[in-house]
This record gives structure tokens, C-alpha cells and sequence, in this order.
């Protein structure tokens, strides 16, 4: 029979001591555990603590005296992602709303999760939690997952006593955040791979199979055809500059991505022609809508004052145009301009936007109009995402035909002329 040992050290938070204040949360480990009772009646379990001994004062307050005790090996853990925060929070948000404490609720999810290194992030926050601090502030010493939008939010619910209601937005937020993401890449990758295989395989032909052709083409003895002397002299420049039209591409694009994580300038560079690419510019503008209205849609109802939450906007807009247009709003309002005409001052925003956004004001209901512009973009992203792959598809396959299709037909072509001579 096996039975599961309580949470250690289950207390609740007080004022943080000299001892416990600035410490980092001690790492936990899994113990496989064996032990009987007074009766003599055998009991298995698992039990994550800091040591052993503390696994077996665990123990023995239940009145079991453990018999067996083995450290599980600790598994490697995966990277922490954005779906293991929202899942994270819906999780919080649930127990919260039944009911259950804290910081059993964050030792309950700690457990159930498969990923060490989540693992430990939560038990450094629940550590920090117990030392004193804010469940706000806890999380801020972790920005890497947890972002400032993140963190004002769950101030403020701490604040107003509505911790459960804010995680649900929240998760409801980072929900819909993840599948527009998720969209894009979506729209995006099946392209870019069929490009990618169609590239690899023009290498291949350029540099294998039609210098074979070559050679049997110079037996013949007879003028080519023009065709076949342009695919030739292609394959002849492909066999010379190999390496540079492999690597150069390659190295091209990596040279960019680190260029576009460290510059600013670059960053700001390919925002903007992100939001001009044909066909996909649209996409990209209206995501970006959605996103913006969405974050200031939950910010506006968390509470939080409108110039305060330019801040959490800016950030989650995701593309520097309308972060410097964010920045913008936030000096007007600040001055007394409604949030309507500073919108409108930025000329990046659509009509729909602007009035749906004024109603808001003149209601009293700004979240909710924010909200519905949010929702609306959204399903505008859907229709597009499906639009560009139905379009997407036999685009690819003409490019693919051309360019595939012209140059077993050039190499075919000396065949085709020698076989009308014979």
C-alpha cells in the first residue's frame, strides 16, 4: 500500500528573519521511501525535501519508521516555457478559487509537475513567500518567466483581494497570447520548410546529377539547346562556388539573428519591414492589434491606472513601431489628452480601432470594447492564417514546378532532339 507524505515545512508566511532574508530557496530532491507502522504494516511512497533526515522526521510524525530510503536520480529538466507559466497560473487560479491555500496550492502544482526545473522555480517562489515576501515580489525576482504585465497584475490582485479572479484573466491573457503565436508560426514554417527542401534539392541537382548529364552531352558531338547551356552554365558556376551558396545563406541568416538580439537599430529595422511584407505585413499588423488592445483591455480592468499600464502595453505589443507609439499615447494622456485622440496622433491604429476604443471611453466600459477589438483581430488572424495557406499551397507548387520541372526539362531536351535525328 502506498501512501504519499505530507508537504514539509507547511507554514505560513511570516516577517522574513535575518537568517532567512536574501537565502536562496535549498534545492529539493525526490525520496523513494519504504517504512512500516506499528503494526508492522508496510507502506511505499515518494516524498520531495531537502534531505533525507528530513524525510524521516516526516515519517516518523505520522508513525511510520522507514525502513528503506533511496534519492531518485534527478531527471534532466526541459527549458521553461511560456505554456508551462499559463498552465502554471490556470492551475493557481483553480485551487485558489476552491479554496485551498497558497501555498499548498503552489507546493501542490511543485509536485505534479514533471519538469525539475519548474519544479525549483516554484519552490523558490513558495521559499520566498514563507521568508515574507509578496507573492509580487517573488515572482519579480524571476523576470525571465515571469514578465512586469505578469507581475503589476498579480500585485494589484493581491491588493484588491481578488487574486483568483486576476489569475483567471491572466491565464485567459497568456491563453490567447500563445495561440496567436502559435498561428503565425504556423502560417509561416510550412513555407519556409518547402522552400528550404526545394533549395536542398536544387543544390543536390546542381551539383551532382547535372554534371553526369554533362558528360554524356559532350559525346554527343551537336549543338545544345539554349536551355540546356543556361542549366549547364548554372551547374558549372554551383560546382565552383559551392561552399559560398550553401554557407553563405546559412551563415546570412544566423549573422542576422544574432545582429537582430543584440541592436536595437536592427530590431527596429526588421519590425518595420515585418509590417510592409506583402501578404504577410496584414497578418503581422493585425496580431499585433490584438495583442495591444488584449493587454491593456486586462491591465484597464485589473484596475490599474491608464498611464501606469502604457508600461506592461508597450512591452507586449511585440514590435517596436508600436512600442514608440505606446511610449507616445502614454506622454499625451499623461497631460490630459483622452486616450482616443492620442491613439489617433500615432496613425497606426485602424478607424475600427479608434471608435470602438472612443465608445469605450464615453461608456465607462473601456475593457470591454478593448476586449471586443482584441477578439475581433483575433478572428481576423484566423481567416488570414487560412486564407494564406489555401493561397500558400499551389503558389508553392508552380515555384516548385518552374524551377524543379525547367531543369529536367533543359537536360532532356539534347535526348529528345538526338532521338528526332535517329
Amino acid at each position: 500500500m502506498a501512501t504519499r507524505a505530507p508537504a514539509a515545512g507547511a507554514r505560513t508566511a511570516s516577517a522574513p528573519s535575518r537568517a532567512t532574508k536574501g537565502r536562496k530557496a535549498p534545492t529539493q530532491y525526490i525520496f523513494e521511501w519504504e517504512g512500516k507502522d506499528r503494526k508492522g504494516k508496510t507502506f511505499t511512497g515518494e516524498q520531495r525535501a531537502e534531505s533525507a533526515a528530513e524525510v524521516t522526521a516526516t515519517l516518523r510524525k505520522q508513525g511510520l519508521t522507514v525502513v528503506k530510503l533511496k534519492k531518485r536520480k534527478a531527471a534532466r529538466g526541459r527549458k521553461i516555457t511560456e505554456k508551462d507559466i499559463a498552465y502554471f497560473t490556470r492551475q493557481l487560479s483553480t485551487m485558489l478559487k476552491a479554496g485551498i491555500p497558497l501555498l499548498q496550492s503552489i507546493d501542490i502544482i511543485a509536485r505534479g509537475h514533471a519538469n525539475p526545473n519548474f519544479t525549483q522555480l516554484l519552490s523558490e517562489i513558495r521559499f520566498d513567500i514563507e521568508s515574507g515576501s509578496s507573492m509580487a515580489t517573488a515572482f519579480r525576482r524571476h523576470p525571465k518567466y515571469f514578465d512586469t504585465l505578469y507581475c503589476n497584475l498579480i500585485d494589484a490582485g493581491e491588493q484588491g483581494g481578488i487574486l483568483d479572479a486576476l489569475l483567471e484573466r491572466l491565464s485567459l491573457y497568456m491563453e490567447k497570447s500563445i495561440a496567436l503565436k502559435s498561428q503565425i508560426k504556423s502560417a509561416m514554417i510550412y513555407p519556409i520548410a518547402v522552400l528550404t527542401v526545394a533549395f536542398a534539392v536544387t543544390v543536390i541537382l546542381m551539383l551532382f546529377v547535372i554534371p553526369a548529364f554533362k558528360g554524356v552531352f559532350s559525346s554527343f558531338g551537336a549543338a545544345l539547346p539554349a536551355p540546356t547551356l543556361v542549366v549547364i552554365g548554372l551547374s558549372d558556376f554551383f560546382v565552383s562556388n559551392w561552399y559560398i551558396i550553401v554557407f553563405a545563406p546559412i551563415l546570412g541568416i544566423m549573422g542576422y539573428i544574432r545582429a537582430r538580439s543584440k541592436s536595437e537599430k536592427v530590431q527596429r529595422f526588421h519590425d518595420r519591414v515585418l509590417l510592409k511584407l506583402p501578404i504577410f505585413g496584414s497578418l503581422f499588423r493585425k496580431a499585433v492589434i490584438a495583442r495591444w488592445t488584449r493587454t491593456l483591455a486586462t491591465m484597464f480592468a485589473a484596475g490599474t491606472p491608464l498611464v501606469e499600464s502604457m508600461e506592461s502595453v508597450a512591452g507586449a505589443a511585440g514590435n517596436w513601431l508600436y512600442y514608440d507609439a505606446t511610449r507616445e499615447i502614454e506622454q499625451s494622456v499623461r497631460i490630459g489628452t483622452s486616450l482616443t485622440n492620442a491613439m489617433q496622433a500615432t496613425h497606426v491604429f485602424d478607424n475600427m480601432v479608434l471608435q470602438m476604443t472612443q465608445i469605450g471611453e464615453e461608456s465607462g466600459a473601456l475593457d470591454n470594447m478593448l476586449l471586443k477589438v482584441a477578439e475581433f483581430y483575433e478572428a481576423e488572424v484566423d481567416d488570414a492564417v487560412a486564407a494564406i495557406s489555401s493561397l500558400i499551397e499551389p503558389l508553392i507548387i508552380v515555384i516548385l514546378g518552374v524551377l524543379i520541372g525547367g531543369m529536367v526539362v533543359a537536360m532532356y531536351l539534347p535526348i529528345f532532339k538526338l532521338g528526332q535525328v535517329v
